[in-house]
């Protein structure tokens, strides 16, 4: 053999011996095993490098978890929300944690549920989905009207809208799903593709209106209310209840005061589409029976009032709400749902 061909034989050894263990069969952070597999609670977790040396790591949150369960806690790494859903479904871990998106989806695919949810910065376990205006705009009006003559939301045909992002939660998918849902917007497209979405809000709204890209002007929820101050009285402001006062309140950015909007009392919220879930805590009723549900609930409850500095670390959550399915993803799925495609999206963004 040429000494050429030796060395690719040496190469591809090296590679297949150094790179395999910890490319696909190693976590990027070890963690405590569990000693009984019959006194062990274990939890999926998208694990990161960099937790093995940071307060972020979840192996704070699984040992004080064993200090009030009486039993051990063992960090299950997962790499993406399809892995937790897998791991769960299939009982190799009791519980993980999933955006709104991806918990709706294995509710309704595998009957995963919930039992507890992430607190937002204010200690609801979501935010309200509504849409802002100017308060002498019809809109406003139309609310304020306490005979109730018009529907604020029927006036917002021809108005540019402002979105946070393409398929941002409440400024997309919650309040389109409720209009298309209640009748006030008819889909343009083809329903069972999410793609029809960009050519519905444009129909309905105005061609002007703004469905910005990551990290342009308008994008998120600052950007989608700066469009609409810079707008004025014919916009409107797809976001959640604090964007204002997070915004605009004490400490305002300049951009909020410098066209028809003066002062904070200037931005008027509509009726709200619905609430946007935090992150729930899912588990497998197959798996994981009431007692241990209640178990885990109280030691969560204790931890809101104990341990919010390892909450914070962890989770960057002041606390857990305990909470069920129905409460927590029934109006979001419901409301969703009515978005073309959405399903289908969901699937193929999750891998589910």
């Amino acid at each position: 053999m040429s000494k050429i061909a030796l060395k690719t034989v040496f190469v591809a050894i090296f590679m297949a011996t150094t790179c395999l263990p910890g490319c696909i069969f190693s976590s990027p952070v070890e963690f405590d095993k569990c000693e009984d597999p019959d006194n062990c609670l274990t939890i999926a977790f998208e694990a990161k490098e960099e937790y093995s040396n940071t307060e972020e790591n979840p192996q704070q949150f699984a040992d004080r978890l064993a200090e009030l369960l009486g039993k051990e806690v063992e960090i299950y790494p997962v790499s993406s929300p399809a892995a937790t859903v897998e791991a769960i479904r299939f009982g190799h871990a009791d519980i993980g944690f999933l955006d709104g998106g991806a918990a709706w989806l294995s509710w309704q695919n595998y009957d995963l549920q919930v039992l507890a949810a992430e607190q937002k910065a204010d200690g609801r376990p979501f935010y309200n989905a509504i849409a802002w205006v100017h308060k002498d705009s019809d809109m406003a009006q139309a609310a304020m009207d306490d005979d109730n003559t018009t529907d604020p939301f029927d006036l917002m045909a021809g108005k540019t809208s402002c979105h946070t992002s393409a398929l941002g939660s409440s400024g997309m998918l919650l309040p389109m799903g409720y209009l298309i849902t209640n009748g006030y917007v008819e889909v343009v497209g083809d329903p069972d593709d999410i793609s029809s979405l960009t050519d519905t809000v444009t129909g309905h709204f105005s061609e002007d209106s703004s469905i910005p890209d990551s990290g342009t002007l308008y994008h998120k929820y600052k950007g989608s209310l700066r469009c609409l101050a810079e707008g004025g009285m014919d916009y409107i402001s797809f976001a959640k209840d604090p964007t204002v006062p997070d915004y605009c309140g004490e400490d305002p950015y300049d951009w909020c005061f410098e066209g028809e909007f003066t002062s904070t009392e200037d931005f008027y919220p509509l009726p709200t589409f619905g609430k946007a879930p935090s992150h729930p805590v899912m588990y497998n009723p197959d798996f994981m029976d009431a007692e241990n549900v209640t178990a885990l609930q109280n030691a969560l409850e204790v931890m809101n009032s104990e341990d919010t500095d390892i909450l914070d670390n962890v989770f960057s959550t002041p606390g857990f709400t305990i909470i069920n399915t129905e409460d927590h993803l029934g109006t979001y799925g419901g409301l969703i749902e009515g978005v073309p495609g959405i399903q289908a999206y969901f699937s193929d963004k999750y891998g589910l």
